[in-house]
């Protein structure tokens, strides 16, 4: 997990504080844990950049997720979510999908063309992949949740694509 994302977990999962900063259940910011492998400082200058960024904010000397913040955590946990591939090792590849995601969802195309690649898809272009059929119901669902399916276009195969 990167740091942005203990901070803003930090934040987003507590209600304590300690000394303006939320505290996880233990009493323990969660960036400054003793297991981190983040430096204190590497820390602070996280928060400044959340800070200038609009994520976060200082309100009454404790450190609050704004809305913007909240949103961009959301999506950052959507993104989080993994799903492990249904088929059997060379299934035909019967299925082709097409994309074009805009250059705004650059980490949801890297997320999508992860999953492609779990899923034993063939890339024939940078948007235009081939694999097995269908894609798992859940996959789909997390599609629609994204709001990624309205990018995306599949077409059934008549015969499976020889590589």
């Amino acid at each position: 997990m990167s740091l942005i994302m203990e901070i803003l977990e930090g934040l987003w999962n507590t209600t304590a504080y300690y000394k303006g900063m939320r505290i996880n259940i233990f009493g323990f910011p969660m960036p400054w844990k003793q297991n981190s492998q983040y430096s204190q400082k590497s820390a602070a200058n996280t928060i400044v950049r959340l800070n200038k960024n609009g994520l976060v904010e200082v309100q009454g000397g404790k450190w609050l997720l704004t809305e913007k913040g909240k949103e961009y955590f959301k999506n950052k946990r959507k993104l989080g979510t993994k799903f492990t591939s249904p088929f059997i090792l060379n299934a035909p590849k019967n299925l082709l999908l097409m994309f074009d995601i805009p250059e705004s969802k650059r980490a949801e195309r890297h997320w999508l063309r992860w999953h492609l690649k779990e899923f034993q898809y063939y890339m024939i272009q940078q948007s235009v992949w081939v694999g097995p059929s269908p894609l798992p119901k859940k996959f789909g669902f997390h599609l629609k949740e994204t709001g990624l399916d309205k990018y995306i276009k599949t077409f059934k195969l008549s015969k499976p694509y020889q590589i």
